[in-house]
């Protein structure tokens, strides 16, 4: 795997998630290394001839007017991420904090921040070695930033707090020792540098939306193998219909169905077998292209943020400034991951849709009460769709938006916030069950497949279904159901079923 290469402004998506899952590693560019040193020689400056600037020789917040003694700054430093590493709840997953750590090392990169490059250097560092701080998920405001999350991200580097190495969870000090580390101790301006920051929220939302994008085409391919076994009328999928309205997304699903069913001898035309289909099927462009849509929108400002200084004040070495903004608060990000967390839900609304026209024998289009033969002595899939129903359900109260709650802070000082990390963590936990929603859809698709003796699939919805199949059989009789149902949960969140799809037909649009 490549080695990425930082410097403030470049990092994509795909590099993000690189390092974050696939463990690649990271080294700031010369460029990002002389911009962080000529902002850290100016905050060096301040702090030599006492001039008072906010979080340089002065506390934080509410207390920015007391001004700090030059002897007392490193301490007023470590006082802040010792004080505000209060998180609470379960740690975040490991990707996550290796995702806060690129993003809070890429930020400062920018040479807005003033920390010394030794110290975000062995912020790389433990990336690199896989020095993962334990990080709860919970506490932050989202403004002035993840404060809490990142407090804890830097903990073990003043020997405390936390961590995972190889595999075991260890003391900071300990596991700064093992990987051959050295514990530091912050100079003026580091500790704000480093917890002053939207990078938690990012670093969530990031692999959520990557994983989105994965997810919402799946939720096309899902789509063709429902529509194969219900017998669905594809020319609502016809080219013209989409483009007279516009929306790209939507022209982008129409195509994909299109596609995934070219070849196959199972959907038919309108006055087939009916004039027209309910709009689970009729309007899956419309449906699922709206999604896409925010999807898309909601990676451009992920894509943003990836690269943005966030923390403050900012330095800005040109004119010798520092200047006390707002550039930490999560709000740009809140609202895109409400966005996000509502689109996904949308998608499993639909798709829970399709599965009870699967199950019920009044909208199957002749497949037998709950997808089994005998039924009364065989329950077959009826509680799959409660299951799914149950997850739906869930997806609606997750989807409240967060970011439009608000709870003064700091003295009223930090008085409107954004609450951009639950809303982060709430698209995820929407995308988990969006993921288990698709995983029955297919599993009850492919039962349909199977009760109609369809011989000829799609180009596309054949490569999904004989993958399920590899893993699961048909069920003729009643049988313990959850072992199968994650055998293809293992299919869906492993992308696999979309990659192979992409492999054969060209890749899908979104």
């Amino acid at each position: 795997m490549k080695k990425i290469i930082i410097d403030g402004k470049s990092l994509t998506l795909e590099d993000f998630v690189a390092v974050a899952r696939h463990e690649a590693k990271v080294e700031f560019s010369n460029e990002a290394v002389a911009a962080m040193q000529t902002s850290r020689d100016l905050v060096e400056h301040f702090v030599e001839h006492d001039v008072v600037r906010y979080g340089i020789t002065t506390g934080f917040g509410f207390l920015s007017e007391v001004t700090i003694n030059k002897k007392d700054t490193s301490k007023l430093q470590e006082n802040l991420i010792i004080t505000h590493a209060v998180g609470v709840g379960n740690p975040f997953p490991i990707e996550v904090v290796r995702g806060i750590m690129l993003l809070r090392a890429n930020s400062i990169a920018k040479g807005h921040s003033g920390v010394r490059v030794s110290t975000v250097q062995l912020l790389l560092d433990m990336l690199n070695e896989g020095v993962i701080p334990v990080v709860p998920e919970k506490g932050s405001l989202g403004s002035s930033g993840d404060l809490a999350p990142l407090s804890h991200v830097i903990l073990p580097m003043l020997g405390y707090g936390e961590v995972y190495y190889q595999g075991k969870k260890f003391s900071g000090k300990i596991g700064m020792k093992k990987a051959g580390l050295a514990t530091i101790t912050l100079s003026s301006k580091e500790g704000l540098g480093l917890n002053n920051g939207t990078q938690a929220m990012t670093s969530v939302g990031a692999l959520a939306v990557y994983d989105a994008i994965k997810t919402v085409k799946l939720a096309d391919i899902c789509a063709s193998v429902t529509l194969e076994a219900l017998r669905g009328i594809t020319d609502a999928y016809d080219p013209r219909i989409q483009e007279v309205r516009g929306h790209i997304g939507q022209i982008a699903t129409a195509k994909n169905l299109l596609k995934l069913v070219e070849g196959s001898n199972s959907v038919t035309r309108q006055g087939d077998l009916r004039v027209q289909d309910a709009y689970a099927l009729r309007c899956l462009p419309q449906i699922h292209g709206a999604s896409k849509d925010a999807i898309n929108y909601v990676k451009g400002k992920v894509e943003i943020e990836l690269n943005a200084a966030t923390d403050n004040p900012l330095i800005f070495p040109d004119t010798n400034d520092v200047i006390s903004g707002g550039n930490f608060h999560g709000q740009p990000m809140a609202l895109p991951f409400d966005f996000l967390g509502i689109a996904l839900s949308e998608l499993a609304n639909i798709s829970e849709r399709r599965i009870e026209r699967l199950v019920n024998p009044a909208l199957s289009n002749g497949l037998p009460a709950f997808l089994v033969k005998k039924s009364g002595l065989n329950s077959g899939f009826m509680i799959v769709q409660y299951s799914a129903a149950a997850l739906v359900s869930e997806n609606k109260i997750l989807a409240h938006p967060a970011s439009v709650d608000s709870i003064p802070s700091c003295a009223n000082q930090e008085d409107h916030v954004s609450m951009g990390t639950i809303a982060a963590r709430k698209a995820r936990e929407i995308l988990t069950n969006l993921q288990y929603v698709l995983s029955m859809e297919l599993y009850a698709a492919c039962q349909g497949i199977d009760i109609r003796k369809v011989d000829t699939l799609g180009k596309g919805s054949k490569i999904a279904y004989d993958l399920v199949r590899s893993k699961v059989s048909y069920m003729k009789n009643d049988r313990v159901m959850k072992p199968d149902m994650l055998k293809i949960d293992e299919l869906v969140t492993s992308h696999l079923i979309v990659d192979e799809v992409e492999k054969k037909i060209d890749l899908l649009e979104i």
